[in-house]
């Protein structure tokens, strides 16, 4: 595994993103809409520093299914705040094929917010499949699996304070 992003780095940069989000609210409501389970460090990290009005919920939008690979992508909004109306945030903790971040703002445009912008921890250069870009970007990196800092493997690697990469044959070692 090798380290792509330190605690550190992490840190200063999701700062300096929530005073981006703060500029462009100002003191406007907002409600933040997590994609689960990735956006988890970054979303607390992330509202901690917000001192607008906000609500914060979550929902389950899941194309991996312990693979490295995506495939069909499943949204679960069930617990979902009314947005109605409302200034949104949608948090995700990387951009990839950007099919997850899309077709989830699609799946919330049908509750009439007011609006819809989006925050990304992470951006993966050159592998994106649609015609969109994140509003708010932390880090763009290479195209190579990542973990650390919400993202996993196999529902591992969470909790690493630091974004790393695996390398072919950690992936291949975690198959077998």
């Amino acid at each position: 595994m090798k380290q792509l992003i330190d605690e550190d780095t992490i840190r200063a940069r999701v700062a300096a993103l929530a005073q981006e989000i703060a500029d462009t609210y100002g003191q406007t409501p907002i409600t933040i809409v997590g994609i689960m389970t990735g956006s988890l460090l970054f979303l607390a990290d992330l509202v901690r520093h917000l001192s607008m009005p906000l609500r914060v919920g979550v929902l389950q939008a899941t194309s991996y299914r312990g693979n490295v690979d995506p495939g069909e992508l499943h949204i679960y909004a069930d617990g979902l705040l009314d947005i109605q109306g409302r200034e949104v945030l949608l948090v995700d903790d990387i951009f990839d094929t950007g099919r997850t971040l899309v077709e989830t703002m699609r799946h919330l445009e049908k509750f009439q917010p007011a609006s819809i912008r989006s925050a990304v921890l992470l951006l993966k250069k050159g592998k994106q499949q649609v015609d969109y870009r994140p509003d708010f970007t932390g880090f763009e990196i290479p195209d190579v699996f990542v973990v650390g800092y919400g993202l996993d493997y196999r529902d591992l690697y969470r909790n690493l304070p630091y974004v790393a990469a695996l390398e072919p044959g950690e992936l291949a070692e975690k198959d077998a």
